[in-house]
């Protein structure tokens, strides 16, 4: 239905509020349990955020999807709907559409063709279960006497259970905004600042003029913040640091916090070097280095951090200067690009406020937080999807 077609009712026992992955999951399980639900979002198109993820092919969930895998304060909260509605649940569902799937590396899951798909299917599952969505609906105030009341630009809408599902902060440009939190503040709940996540970090000084001119170089590197550690690919970018060992580590950082970075996870460079100084002892300390990490950076690194002289010339002291630059270089980033490039946002409504069961608030009865504004960020690699989908599944089983 459009936005601008005339609505069916004004009443209805469920409105979701957002019809992103989340929102449409649990409109069409509540739907299929004969409930008559309304899905209204600002957009006029449904499930922006899925149809631009993984490069246009949707990482729509990840085969290993414990809560280990996601970042909350109230770190058990997500354990309940992971395990009710699985990575093979969603599996059974695509299946049943004949929508073919990838497996790549590290078990992340992705449609074979386009994420349209995944969007297809969601509102053909929303039509069968007769879930009216209403495209171009802007809420202008929400409130609740003996029912939920939704002031929006189609005019008044109520319903016995109001589910949020209006995302994080993260993309902008595709129309984020933080009113689930401003909902959840109006109804008493409590609000874990928010931050993107999922970003790439930004470098001022000293380290970013040690990269200038090294954009476009990417190696494995293992990144630490804390005792949080991800292993993985660094990119160099012309701003800072990106790549999804950087990405993951981000949701982790604090500002003013450093990041320790092992450019050389696979390899012991003081054993390399002894190595190479008894083999070939006036070779060049670049020389040697190059044979491990891209020209570029070695060049640098030399010029910079790391005095360039032959092997057999470098003292104890150098050696160990080598062995900190290279395993334990430290950053601490000016800052993150922020949420114009963030995938997803860290924080939220506090889990403390919610039941895990139903993902209702615990002191307002019918009042439902799913998906992304509540405080559960899954790592990069399709857990955000499938937190997604099971909190969405999770709460339309109870609406």
């Amino acid at each position: 239905m459009s936005a601008s077609s005339k609505p069916s009712g004004k009443h209805f026992d469920v409105i979701v509020i957002g019809a992103g992955a989340a929102g449409l999951m649990c409109a069409m399980t509540a739907g299929q349990r004969g409930r008559r639900v309304l899905v209204i979002d600002h957009a006029e198109k449904v499930g922006k955020k899925i149809r631009i993820s993984g490069g246009g092919r949707c990482n729509f969930t990840n085969r290993k999807s414990g809560a280990e895998y996601y970042l909350s304060r109230n770190s058990r909260f997500a354990i309940s709907a992971l395990t009710r509605y699985t990575p093979q649940d969603f599996l059974t569902m695509l299946t049943r559409h004949r929508i073919p799937w990838e497996e790549r590396d590290l078990e992340q899951l992705f449609c074979k063709h386009s994420a349209q798909s995944i969007i297809d299917m969601l509102l053909r599952e929303c039509a069968a279960a007769k879930v009216e969505i209403r495209r171009g609906c802007r809420v202008h105030s929400v409130g609740r006497d003996d029912r939920f009341s939704v002031e929006s630009s189609v005019g008044r809408l109520t319903a016995e259970s109001l589910v949020v599902a209006t995302g994080g902060l993260s993309f902008a440009k595709i129309g984020a905004s933080d009113i689930g939190y401003r909902i959840a503040r109006q109804f008493g709940l409590d609000i874990v600042d928010p931050s993107p996540a999922l970003v790439p970090f930004t470098l001022s000084g000293s380290t970013k003029k040690l990269l200038e001119g090294l954009a476009g170089i990417s190696l494995d590197a293992h990144v630490r913040c804390g005792k949080q550690t991800f292993r993985g690919q660094m990119l160099v970018t012309h701003k800072g640091l990106s790549g999804p060992a950087i990405l993951q580590i981000s949701s982790y950082w604090q500002p003013g916090k450093t990041i320790h970075i092992d450019l050389l996870p696979e390899v012991d460079i003081v054993d390399f070097l002894e190595g190479m100084r008894s083999e070939r002892p006036k070779s060049e300390l670049k020389t040697a280095l190059s044979q491990l990490l891209p020209r570029r950076l070695v060049q640098h690194w030399c010029e910079s951090l790391i005095p360039n002289r032959p092997l057999n010339g470098l003292s104890p002291k150098e050696i160990e200067r080598v062995r900190r630059s290279i395993h334990d270089w430290q950053v601490v980033p000016s800052g993150t690009e922020g949420y114009r490039t963030a995938e997803v946002t860290v924080g939220g409504v506090d889990t403390h406020g919610l039941s895990s069961k139903t993902m209702a608030a615990r002191q307002v009865p019918g009042l439902y937080f799913i998906g992304e504004v509540v405080d559960v960020t899954g790592h990069l690699g399709g857990y955000n999807f499938q937190w997604a989908w099971a909190s969405g599944h999770c709460a339309g089983q109870y609406v």
